[in-house]
């Protein structure tokens, strides 16, 4: 028995944390953030792969039967491989998921036009796999993507607040609604970019629906855990949560404290 694992290469993917533990508070949960390798976004498919496998081993030898990859990039280069071909292998009783797919699924429930916009990382755009399960769900939807290099930066540097942000995604946004101008439905595609929900809104036809993904996830994970009660019974219930990073544990909270409402303490751990 164990906590379940959350995985993120920076600090997006405690947007995700903080949805699942609003959901389901009973369980114990460790995130880990492979900060000091981050962003994942510009780097290839086996570097992030490599990454993310370095991840995931640490987090099934800090006891978790379950992780959540709370990252679009590492869901949409790293995924199917790490479930394929890894765990049937080495950790057969172990389970990997991520977050691409449950922010899909949600797409069908808001979407009344099918014409979907994706705002996401240059890595996750250039897989395609937004694109790619869309239309495997939906076929006769029209997905367009646009990358935006600069928002996570803007997030983590603490600048998503300012004015000068307000260019950056402005220009996103012009340049995705110009591919379709029927898109009514637009999915952050990366775990950063809630931060930036309340600019996005202001920069943004009236009607158009925005999908943060943390809720999504959330509802995603508890209906798994309701079909698939073996893997309940194997999570711990204490309500704790420990944090680990690559980088500096005071730097880690200090930007932790950008996407989350409490103070926390991280430990430093080694991946490579």
């Amino acid at each position: 028995m164990g906590p379940i694992g959350v995985f993120d290469s920076g600090y997006g993917g405690l947007t995700i944390l903080e949805g699942i533990r609003n959901r389901l508070p009973q369980y114990d949960y460790i995130y880990l953030g492979d900060n000091a390798r981050a962003p994942y976004g510009t780097r290839s498919f086996d570097v992030v792969y490599e990454f993310t496998l370095q991840a995931v081993k640490k987090l099934f030898s800090l006891g978790c039967p379950l992780i959540i990859l709370g990252c679009n990039t590492a869901s949409a280069k790293a995924l199917r491989t790490i479930q394929q071909q890894y765990l049937p292998l080495f950790a057969p009783d172990r389970r990997v998921l991520g977050v691409i797919r449950p922010t899909v699924e949600a797409v069908g429930q808001i979407s009344r036009t099918k014409h979907i916009g994706v705002l996401a990382t240059e890595g996750t755009i250039k897989s395609e796999s937004y694109k790619l399960e869309i239309e495997k769900l939906y076929p006769e939807s029209t997905i367009v993507g646009q990358a935006c290099p600069m928002w996570v930066s803007l997030v983590e540097n603490n600048e998503f607040n300012k004015p000068g942000a307000d260019y950056f995604v402005q220009d996103s946004l012009s340049r995705l609604l110009a591919q379709d101008p029927l898109i009514d439905t637009i999915i952050l595609g990366c775990t950063h970019f809630p931060l930036l929900l309340d600019k996005i809104r202001r920069h943004i036809p009236q009607g158009i629906q925005v999908i943060s993904q943390g809720n999504y996830i959330a509802a995603s994970l508890e209906d798994y855990l309701t079909r698939h009660p073996e893997m309940s019974q194997r999570l711990t219930l204490g309500k704790s949560c420990q944090y680990f990073t690559s980088e500096s544990p005071t730097k880690f909270r200090e930007c932790a404290s950008l996407f989350l409402q409490e103070e926390i303490e991280a430990k430093h751990i080694a991946l490579a």
